[in-house]
């Protein structure tokens, strides 16, 4: 491609609603351009590049034994209300009516449709196993779309769906998925770690995160610096901090006037905040739910959304329904004569003693509270890890970094086949219902999370593998002849190569190309100016600083090089 053809609009500015790197360079080097909050058009460099990615995708999953479909993007609420999700899904569907008042969406996923295309199509356990994948644009109506791609409205998803006869065929399908995923990510130049994770609205019995360390990433990553274990924070599994021995002391009732807060109960007891257990209380689907965790600690809300079997809506109880489930006042919620549905308890907490719980009376608390003896509850894991814990799998010592998911795998088992009926006769001639598995990845977030990765103050430094160009051509001064019928023939000899090249034939200062060069990330530059009377050109790669001065005639076999050290064949 000549730049002098190409729609592509270059900025020096940082645009001011761009907060993170991917999103100013993406924006920078015209790669998208805004259409509204979370919406994006991808201009014909960003397309490129999201149309390598795919490739990469779609040429691991073929390798597996999957194969491409496409589905619909508009489903009928038919399919979900059988699932039972058409409501649980919540606020961030894109619901709409046809002429006929009847009730459509803007697919958010797709594990409907393909259990609805397994239960018409699988028949016998001779078509197990099978994988679809399609790779298909998703819609989401986000409540803060932000980062630009990273948190969009509109997204480019691969989704696969995997049909086994059993739990043990399933387990196979799933870690051959995985071990692609590895692959996958490893093409892309992204640095990924697979971490345990919650299944979230999509369900099912077990699942895994592809996590990109990012600090601008939008998840805490919990990982152990002595072993493998990780998770996303959702999932993370708490090791209880076991309390110091006491004997048992008489329940005592204390007036705290105005004393409400964790930091103000602990100066006017003078004593730390691993003595107290503060009771929270949340409406969930209109049910009144209270949790207990130690008093330096935070609740984790998808644990406790998971224990309680699932809620669409959960968000901190008002003053008014804490005043009917306490009788008193924010701040002095205790367990003791709790007006709730139910009432969780922490590990941590159930096994502490001689602590200190709001007393559900305005301006009182209770002091030398026990587990058992003063109240009782569902006792679980329901707070978030902390830096410095120890390891739930060898003791070892927890770190927590940000991270961004770029794809999540799920063993779903019957979740979806057997409420719908997607069933299939095995070999005793018996009718079962398929075990399936769900995996998906953001192209888009993909995207994003390379450049991330991959930048510097100049701009874009793409990996080879999913470069728009692989090489850029400088032309130092277009109006000298010399100079141009080098670079053209260079361009041609290139193409017939079949390696993506961008010639820089504008009519602009040397300095402007190599800026626009370096912001667009084109993996290696060749420079054709001066020492063009000498046949020789510049050769740099965009990651070093290095500039050789080669003959013309070596311009191609370092090229070849640099694809056979990145293992992608000409």
């Amino acid at each position: 491609m000549k730049m002098s053809n190409m729609l592509n609009l270059t900025m020096r500015e940082v645009p001011a609603e761009a907060e993170i790197a991917s999103h100013q360079l993406m924006l920078r080097a015209g790669l998208m351009r805004k259409m509204a909050s979370g919406v994006y058009n991808f201009m014909p460099l960003g397309l490129k590049v999201l149309k390598n990615i795919e490739e990469v995708v779609r040429e691991e999953m073929n390798r597996t034994g999957a194969q491409e479909f496409l589905a619909s993007a508009m489903l009928p609420a038919e399919l979900w209300q059988e699932s039972g999700r058409w409501y649980a899904y919540g606020p961030e569907m894109f619901r709409l009516k046809d002429r006929n008042e009847r009730d459509f969406c803007l697919g958010p996923t797709h594990e409907e449709v393909f259990t609805d295309l397994a239960r018409q199509e699988i028949k016998s356990y001779r078509q197990l196993p099978l994988n679809l994948y399609q790779i298909q644009t998703k819609y989401r109506d986000e409540r803060r779309p932000r980062f630009g791609v990273m948190r969009s409205r509109e997204f480019i998803m691969k989704d696969a769906y995997s049909f086994d006869k059993d739990e043990a065929s399933m387990d196979v399908s799933y870690n051959k998925m995985q071990e692609a995923y590895v692959k996958i990510f490893n093409r892309c130049g992204l640095d990924v770690k697979c971490v345990e994770a919650d299944s979230g609205a999509i369900g099912g019995s077990n699942s895994a995160e592809f996590m990109v360390k990012s600090e601008v990433g939008e998840d805490d990553v919990v990982f152990c610096t002595s072993c493998n274990y990780a998770a996303n924070m959702e999932k993370a599994v708490t090791t209880p901090e076991m309390a110091d021995k006491e004997e048992m002391q008489e329940l005592k009732k204390v007036e705290t006037p105005e004393v409400r807060t964790i930091e103000e109960l602990v100066a006017f007891f003078k004593t730390n905040a691993k003595k107290f257990a503060k009771t929270l209380i949340y409406s969930a689907d209109g049910k009144l739910v209270a949790v207990m965790v130690r008093g330096d600690r935070e609740v984790n809300e998808t644990k406790l959304v998971n224990a309680i079997g699932g809620a669409v809506e959960l968000q901190m109880a008002s003053p008014e329904q804490v005043m009917a489930a306490t009788s008193a006042q924010v701040g002095y919620a205790g367990p003791m004569g709790l007006k709730v549905d139910a009432l969780l308890v922490d590990n941590e907490v159930a096994n502490m003693h001689n602590f200190i719980v709001g007393a559900n009376e305005t301006g009182y608390h209770y002091s030398n509270v026990n587990y058992k003896r003063d109240f009782e509850g569902i006792i679980g894991d329901f707070r978030n890890i902390e830096e410095g814990e120890r390891c739930p799998n060898c003791g070892g010592t927890i770190t927590i970094s940000r991270g961004t998911e770029v794809g999540h795998i799920f063993k779903l088992g019957t979740k979806y086949s057997a409420p719908m009926g997607a069933n299939f006769i095995d070999e005793n001639g018996e009718p079962k219902p398929l075990e399936m598995g769900c995996y998906g990845i953001g192209i888009n977030r993909t995207m994003a999370s390379i450049i991330e990765q991959h930048h510097d103050e100049n701009g874009i430094i793409w990996p080879l593998s999913v470069a728009p160009y692989h090489v850029s051509i400088v032309v130092a001064v277009t109006k000298n002849e010399e100079q141009m019928k080098a670079a053209e023939e260079i361009y041609n000899k290139l193409k017939g190569m079949k390696i993506e090249v961008l010639l820089d034939d504008r009519d602009e200062r040397a300095g402007v190309k190599f800026k626009d060069a370096d912001l667009i990330g084109a993996p290696m530059r060749i420079t054709v100016g001066k020492k063009i009377t000498e046949g020789k050109v510049e050769f740099k790669l965009r990651n070093s600083e290095e500039v050789d001065v080669i003959d013309i005639e070596e311009v191609y076999n370092r090229i070849s090089e640099e694809f056979k050290r990145n293992n992608i064949e000409l």
